[in-house]
């Protein structure tokens, strides 16, 4: 037997997503219904199964939805985020979506979600328990699953691992009970940065990690990402400082050298050139503990691992050491393809901003709901593709900047974005006053750059 319903927007996904875009068509289309879907049994996607002691990576103030503030504009008083803005727990985010989903989704009338519910497509989903078939009518479709993000403990690993080793996904890390001669972790990315720094706040001695990257990564720099007015010089500042240094480069090389010279970049090892950029976020606190770990292994990526030798693609090899072994291999995003958010009834949210997949989330839906004609909503939403290589980076940046340009340009939008708090940005600058010289002297520098970075970067890619 299959159920039959109807809705206006079917929402395959109630992860941060999902959970922004039905927040902002709530208050922008006010007669609009909608189903939402999602296999975990709550809201809140891959925070359902991120390790316990994941935090967010840039500050609580513009995550969630747009509706409910996440951090109340609180700083971390300890710590290594100190001073900045406070960084939620994964705990502390699925509350936050829990309750938006009961407090205001549901109690809205407007609103019917299915967990525990796998889609099939087509409009028919399947409950897990129960077997139920859904067939759902819908005049729209939204896939909030397209960017397909992933963690640990769902993670293959592409190498393979002989049954004795001791090898765990970063999830178990707090579940280990004997103590082992030591930690290695493997990956360079952000679960790996989170454990090692969870490591060592537990008191395990650098000297007993060992740290396993396949390439080494820039990072940005959390002080540089604070929408709040005392960080004006540090946030705005930042942007200019970047703008002028594209604009300055001579070459793609020179071009990064100069974005760490004014602050936009940092690095783990000084000596060691990244190759890759993810987008991963540190404070200069935590930069000084990783550096602490010297036990740095730089041979490529991992083929396989029994319980003597570690052996990597290119044949070199490293002993176990009798080390609990850590996966943190996994890319938080599969893959980057690249869709058109808007394709006949259907709609695929997708990052329009770079860094911020839940601001893009409601700012499409806002698209959706003020804009008329497909072609002139994709214009809006072009898709700024995620970060991987540094090429990756040069288009990153470019398509970021147009949608900046184009978005200016539309007075609405314009306003919206002003009183969002998802972005946050945009009143950090619209509410600089006549008198506070230093802050428009940022403003004027920022946007003198910006053709000519723009120009630059669209010769790098050439």
């Amino acid at each position: 037997m299959t159920d039959q319903i109807k809705t206006d927007y079917l929402v395959v996904g109630s992860g941060a997503v999902g959970m922004a875009f039905v927040d902002t068509l709530l208050d922008e289309m006010p007669d609009a219904d909608i189903v939402m879907i999602d296999r975990f049994a709550k809201a809140g996607g891959h925070w359902n199964s991120a390790y316990p002691f994941v935090t967010l990576h840039q500050p609580s103030a513009f995550y969630g939805v747009n509706s409910r503030e996440l951090s109340q504009g609180l700083r971390d008083e300890t710590g290594l985020n100190k001073g900045l803005g406070d960084l939620a727990t994964g705990a502390e985010i699925l509350a936050y979506f829990d309750s938006i989903m009961r407090q205001r989704f549901l109690t809205s009338g407007r609103v019917r979600f299915f967990p525990l519910s796998n889609y099939e497509g087509e409009g028919t989903f399947r409950h897990s328990l129960s077997g139920l078939k859904t067939q759902v009518t819908a005049k729209k479709s939204v896939d909030c699953t397209h960017l397909n993000t992933t963690v640990p403990s769902t993670h293959t690993p592409n190498f393979s691992i002989a049954d004795d080793v001791q090898f765990m996904p970063l999830n178990d890390l707090p579940r280990v009970k004997d103590a082992p001669s030591g930690f290695t972790i493997i990956g360079g990315g952000k679960t790996g940065i989170d454990a090692i720094l969870w490591l060592l706040e537990n008191g395990i001695p650098s000297k007993n990690i060992r740290w396993i990257k396949s390439r080494d990564a820039w990072l940005i720099n959390r002080k540089n990402t604070q929408p709040f007015p005392e960080f004006f010089v540090d946030t705005i500042g930042n942007q200019a400082n970047m703008f002028e240094a594209i604009a300055a480069a001579t070459s793609k090389s020179d071009m990064f050298d100069r974005l760490e010279s004014c602050g936009y970049f940092l690095r783990l090892d000084p000596t060691v050139r990244p190759t890759m950029f993810h987008g991963a976020t540190i404070s200069e606190a935590e930069l000084i503990e990783l550096r602490s770990v010297k036990d740095v292994v730089r041979k490529g990526r991992v083929a396989s691992i029994d319980a003597d030798n570690i052996t990597f693609v290119n044949g070199r090899t490293e002993p176990t050491l009798g080390h609990i072994l850590v996966d943190c291999s996994a890319s938080a995003i599969k893959e980057n393809v690249i869709k058109p958010v808007f394709k006949d009834n259907v709609i695929t949210p997708q990052t329009v901003r770079s860094y911020q997949p839940v601001f893009s989330a409601s700012m499409i839906a806002w698209v959706e709901a003020h804009v008329e004609g497909e072609a002139t909503k994709n214009s809006l939403t072009g898709v700024v593709p995620l970060p991987d290589d540094l090429d990756a980076f040069v288009r990153m940046t470019a398509a970021n900047m147009m949608n900046q340009a184009l978005w200016g340009q539309n007075k609405p939008l314009r306003n919206w974005m002003r009183e969002t708090r998802l972005d946050g940005f945009s009143k950090l600058v619209s509410d600089v006053g006549e008198d506070e010289t230093d802050k428009i002297d940022i403003l004027k520098r920022l946007r003198a750059a910006a053709m000519p970075a723009m120009g630059k970067l669209q010769s790098f890619l050439n």
